[in-house]
């Protein structure tokens, strides 16, 4: 039996691990390689993976996931290679976890719990640390009893009804959630003041980019915005939340980096990040960034749509961006993705093509949602002839006498303040 306890740090660097994966009939696999994500998040955690097991299997086995016999198998390899951690590409019960260390003599962990500490390791900001550990906690809680289990083994009590393992499991969870409660309490703290941030931004039409991660997003943010955001072939470089500033030809638009997402996101996960993703919900366009040289592109595409209707972002705008076209080798099921989704634009962030066509696509779906003026006011009333410059796009401006008739684009937003600049 391992060592493990669950009130440790998520930190797995340098570990050598066997990593498993057990698909069941109805199970999505991306790619060719049904562990290669599992491999791409263990790399991303610092692990040195030294074996792979797979199995596809017709239903779970409810003691230990996999099946006693590929439990067995799995102890083989870790006796082999020498490894201190096993892997599961699955959401585990507690129960089965507990079950399996008995078997492989090392600690378990599921793809919830590596993706626990790699958001553990990645987040910088208050709210993104605060989530991460809501989210630990939330995991944390009904793992207890295998701890205790544990102790009460080496005593030799076995966990007897009130005996000591019991109460600590209570006082543990008492203390836990008494844990989840404050963090709580200052996540809301920290949302009331993004919040009056958020409302500073309203005067700005708001683009947030989504995709599946590793799809070029920050690469493509870096491009357009020249702001220097991480951009690493690294699943979940990306935690927190980035806005600045992109100029388009004739507006300027704010533009927002957010976490990439995967297949199977683990719910927890995706409801302690929900604040981190109201820029998506609350953005007027999303460009939803696509790896169009991966084989499975359409896959990735239906588990980040999978996201955004979970967190309730499903009916904003989208723009399809198909990313890294320099590398698409298979023309033909890039022509598929164009025809199953008809408002797009190719770009290679990497080599900065296309660019220009996906500004002025989207300048385009800015323009369209704008109400078109026709005025004509005072010469001397340069205070709405800045505003309109400055928030709007002027079509023409005449100058008749001591009035100017300016036909002009404006966002609704904007209307009224121009209306009572004019009507002063």
């Amino acid at each position: 039996m391992s060592d493990r306890t669950f009130l440790d740090e998520l930190n797995y660097s340098n570990q050598k691990a066997v990593l498993v994966g057990i698909t069941l009939p109805s199970d999505v696999i991306i790619g060719d390689d049904p562990l290669a994500e599992l491999a791409s998040l263990a790399d991303t955690a610092g692990l040195d993976v030294v074996g792979r097991v797979y199995q596809k299997r017709q239903h779970i086995d409810a003691s230990t996931y996999c099946g006693k016999g590929k439990a067995e198998e799995i102890a083989l390899h870790v006796k082999a290679e020498g490894a201190k951690l096993v892997v599961f590409d699955n959401e585990l019960r507690p129960g089965q976890q507990r079950n399996l260390e008995e078997v492989v003599g090392v600690p378990v962990i599921d793809r919830t719990e590596l993706i626990l500490a790699i958001f553990a390791n990645h987040a910088q900001t208050r709210q993104a640390k605060v989530q991460v550990q809501i989210a630990q906690l939330d995991y944390q809680l009904p793992r207890l009893k295998n701890l205790w289990t544990h102790l009460e083994r080496q005593r030799g009590g076995m966990g007897a009804v009130g005996g000591a393992g019991e109460r600590q499991i209570e006082t543990d969870r008492r203390l836990l959630n008494k844990r989840i409660d404050r963090m709580k309490d200052e996540l809301t703290e920290i949302l009331k003041r993004r919040e009056v941030e958020v409302s500073r931004r309203k005067d700005l039409f708001q683009i947030a980019i989504v995709g599946y991660t590793n799809a070029g997003k920050s690469t493509l943010m870096n491009a357009l915005t020249s702001e220097g955001v991480l951009a690493v072939d690294r699943l979940f470089a990306t935690l927190d939340t980035r806005t600045c500033v992109w100029k388009l030809p004739d507006h300027k638009v704010l533009l927002s980096d957010t976490v990439g997402f995967i297949h199977n996101l683990p719910h927890r996960l995706v409801a302690s990040f929900n604040a981190t993703l109201e820029e998506v919900k609350h953005a007027d366009l999303l460009l939803h960034v696509v790896d169009a040289s991966h084989q499975s592109a359409e896959s990735m595409i239906k588990a980040v749509n999978d996201v955004l209707k979970e967190i309730g972002a499903d009916d904003r705008r989208v723009l399809m961006v198909f990313n890294k076209i320099d590398q698409v080798k298979n023309h033909a099921e890039l022509e598929i993705l164009h025809r199953t989704h008809h408002d797009y634009v190719d770009i290679s962030a990497m080599r900065a093509t296309g660019l220009k066509e996906l500004a002025a696509r989207v300048q385009k779906i800015v323009e369209e949602g704008e109400t078109a003026l026709d005025w004509t006011f005072s010469a001397a009333n340069g205070k709405l002839l800045a505003y309109l410059k400055q928030h709007g796009k002027i079509l023409t401006m005449d100058y008749e006498d001591n009035d100017v008739r300016v036909k002009a684009l404006l966002e609704p937003r904007f209307v009224k303040a121009a209306m009572d600049m004019r009507d002063a």
